[in-house]
């Protein structure tokens, strides 16, 4: 395992035998018999890897078994749905395979577990994986944040990905944005402000740095254009004149016609001088 990732123990701990597998246990499964795993977190395949792979399968022969489970007359994937593929591609009869006892949740999460140290999935394949673990299997962020070995924050900043709209995040999918750049278009407010800035970190071909800076400067022009109205200026201006007339710090709270006013004092000391302030300044 990568210790890249430090996905926890991997899949040899969730499925044990699954990384050093006895010989004896690994039997030839006919390709036909097996099916995909309709939940499997990777939704594309490159063609051009898959090829070489499968070129290298017709030389070499499948090297590490797959990992299935009895699923009917048949069998399902629960890990080496790439292989599998290659296989099929190369001619295969047959793929040498493990069978396993696992429940629906255990399959998502081996198949999770397997893509992550490879490294084989997009941040919105990963994304993805967490919104069905939590929404289908009720998995709470720590407990995914457990299971696989990434921190919760890590996860919850994967499914922040998926509030981007869908032209941002088939951009995402195709590579044509990065997922630092995804992050970066997070801070940005607006779907239209988002799409217009992904379209431009492709046709300008801009660093994650860049959009960052790019990002900020808009957040802080929007900052100054929410100019206070005439009202609010006025009372802030009434406030100026009574901190400068007591020598304090004053709070004019102010709605509906009514309010309140707040004036601050350090010390008992303090509180007198207010007092005969109060008293004897008639122009306050």
């Amino acid at each position: 395992m990568s210790s890249k990732r430090g996905l926890g123990k991997g899949l040899g701990a969730l499925i044990p035998g699954s990384e050093e597998p006895d010989r004896n246990s690994i039997i030839e499964i006919k390709i036909t018999e097996i099916e995909a795993n309709d939940k499997q977190p990777r939704k594309a395949f490159g063609d051009e890897t898959l090829m070489d792979l499968a070129e290298s399968i017709k030389e070499h022969g499948v090297i590490q078994p797959i990992i299935v489970r009895k699923l009917g007359s048949g069998y399902q994937i629960i890990a080496g749905e790439r292989r599998w593929r290659a296989s099929r591609l190369a001619g295969k009869k047959t793929i040498p395979a493990i069978v396993k006892e696992c429940s629906n949740l255990e399959v998502m999460e081996f198949a999770l577990i397997e893509n992550l140290q490879r490294e084989d999935l997009n941040s919105i394949e990963e994304a993805m994986a967490y919104k069905s673990l939590i929404e289908e299997y009720d998995m709470t962020q720590e407990e995914i944040s457990k299971k696989i070995g990434k921190s919760r924050p890590a996860i919850a900043n994967s499914l922040r990905l998926l509030q981007l709209p869908q032209e941002v995040i088939k951009m995402i999918e195709k590579g044509e944005i990065s997922q630092g750049h995804a992050r970066a278009l997070l801070s940005v407010s607006g779907e239209k402000n988002q799409i217009e800035m992904a379209k431009r970190i492709v046709a300008h071909q801009l660093s994650v740095r860049q959009v960052e800076k790019m990002a900020g400067n808009i957040k802080r022009k929007k900052k100054k254009e929410v100019l206070p109205d005439a009202y609010q200026i006025e009372i802030s201006h009434l406030e100026e004149r009574l901190k400068t007339a007591l020598g304090t710090k004053v709070t004019i709270q102010h709605k509906n016609n009514k309010g309140k006013i707040e004036i601050e004092y350090y010390s008992n000391e303090d509180l007198d001088r207010i007092l005969d302030l109060l008293g004897s300044n008639s122009s306050v």
